[in-house]
């Protein structure tokens, strides 16, 4: 038995996770991710490596952007197979995708505009890369599963989705491949999440695989406690809420922007914290909690007893969902200290520009970063502490305290990593470490060698191996 594995995206690097595996005849994508690094970008718009019509399925762990932002495109290109993910991956990717593609027409449409102006067309003839149209065509092809259930792609290949912890509806799969009585199963992790996290239920343990692609985001270092964070935030709310600022908050849409909520519920129950107004300033946020609401199947059993107390922390006095336009430009005129939660989370794009406009030159405001920042990203370069940046084309000094509030990530650390795939019933053949920047990837993988004794490598953008 031979099958080919191909490493697409997210190699030596964070998004655009892509990995193509072939056997015989059939091809399977597992996740089909945007890139999300400037330096990366022009990946996106690159033909894919194969006709996307000869490849069989598509296997999504979860409705992250940086894997399944790439979708409409695989689609528009002529892919026609089914792809397979949890009800709520399906529900979530929908609206995640839908607002990508608005921000990928908007974007073009403003880059039309300043381009005519300067007498010049930009790459790729300032057209989207794909539009709400091309993304809409996607939504046929989900073929919702639940944790568990076998999905068989082929005669010879099969692949069961288990819990991941990571985001709602979030999977880890193993894809088992089953050839003249010869068997090998190839484990994709996804993103891997922590234990003992607000909402969600804890990942299931690895268990089995010969060939295991394990993410690497935090792969070199080890997140802070629950009441770390908490306390942590806590403080800044209430040092900044002293200063007369306001406190602003990239958040990503799914999972960040849910847990965020939950915290600050929880300190304002304490009277850990102020009463101040919160505004969730994110249409794609307040959709996706809805998804939540749908899905208390999916929910730990700390969070399904506050549901059963009609304590939810998605309602609460001063929380305010801001659909509209109109609703988030009049954030901007309210006196007093308040709290901002919008996306995008590293701040490429979305309502958090204009209110990172509105507050970067404030001494008295604090923009409170709660999640990884790629490199090359404007959120990136605020927490690297550039002196100035540039946002919706006017630069900016940087006089606003900016916080980066550790061990908030929904990613495992190195520990909980090793903890993870501590669960194998034996040894793996071998190991790729992936969805990692260069140095953290190598860093774990080292990390694994010494801990292990396994053969890891740390693939480069498009290298293949085959697995016999």
């Amino acid at each position: 038995m031979q099958a080919r594995l191909r490493f697409l995206g997210a190699a030596q690097n964070v998004t655009g996770s892509r990995h193509m595996l072939e056997i015989d005849g059939t091809r399977i994508l597992v996740d089909c991710g945007l890139y999300q690094e400037r330096q990366f970008a022009s990946r996106n718009w690159d033909p894919f490596v194969v006709p996307p019509a000869s490849i069989q399925a598509v296997l999504l762990t979860h409705a992250h952007l940086d894997h399944c932002g790439l979708l409409p495109k695989l689609v528009k290109d002529g892919f026609k197979g089914r792809i397979y993910c949890t009800s709520a991956t399906a529900e979530i990717a929908r609206i995640i995708l839908l607002d990508a593609a608005k921000i990928q027409e908007e974007d073009a449409a403003y880059k039309q505009k300043r381009h005519k102006k300067e007498g010049r067309v930009g790459p790729h003839g300032d057209q989207p890369l794909y539009t709400a149209g091309d993304a809409e065509k996607c939504f046929p092809l989900f073929s919702p599963i639940e944790y568990g259930d076998t999905v068989k792609i082929s005669p010879d290949v099969e692949a069961v989705f288990s819990e991941a912890g990571h985001v709602l509806g979030s999977s880890f799969i193993n894809v088992g491949i089953s050839q003249n009585g010869d068997f090998r199963n190839v484990l994709f992790s996804g993103d891997v999440g922590r234990r003992n996290r607000p909402i969600i239920r804890d990942p299931d343990g690895a268990r089995d695989g010969d060939y295991i692609l394990v993410e690497s985001t935090y792969g070199d270092r080890v997140h802070g406690g629950r009441e770390d964070i908490k306390a942590a935030i806590g403080q800044i709310i209430r040092e900044t809420r002293a200063a007369g600022g306001n406190v602003i908050v990239p958040s990503f849409a799914l999972e960040r922007a849910q847990e965020l909520l939950y915290f600050i519920h929880e300190l304002q129950h304490e009277e850990a914290i102020p009463h101040m107004k919160v505004f969730l300033d994110s249409p794609m946020a307040s959709a996706i909690t809805k998804v939540f609401r749908r899905h208390p199947d999916l929910f730990d059993s700390g969070m399904r007893r506050l549901m059963q107390k009609h304590a939810s922390p998605f309602e609460f006095p001063g929380l305010q969902f801001t659909d509209t336009t109109n609703e988030s430009k009049s954030i901007n005129t309210i006196k007093g200290p308040i709290i901002v939660i919008a996306g995008s989370g590293m701040c490429t794009a979305g309502r958090i520009k204009h209110h990172l406009a509105n507050n970067i030159t404030r001494p008295e405001s604090t923009l409170m970063f709660v999640g990884y920042q790629a490199v090359g990203t404007l959120g990136r370069r605020i927490v690297d502490r550039d002196p100035e940046v540039r946002i919706l084309g006017v630069n900016y000094p940087v006089k606003a305290r900016v916080v980066q509030v550790q061990g908030f990530s929904a990613h495992a650390d190195k520990e909980e990593l090793l903890q993870w795939l501590s669960t194998l019933q034996k040894a793996p053949r071998r190991l790729f470490v992936v969805h990692g920047e260069a140095e953290s990837a190598k860093r774990f993988g080292q990390f694994i060698r010494e801990k292990t004794g396994w053969e890891v490598t740390v693939p480069n953008y498009q290298d293949e191996a085959i697995l016999n």
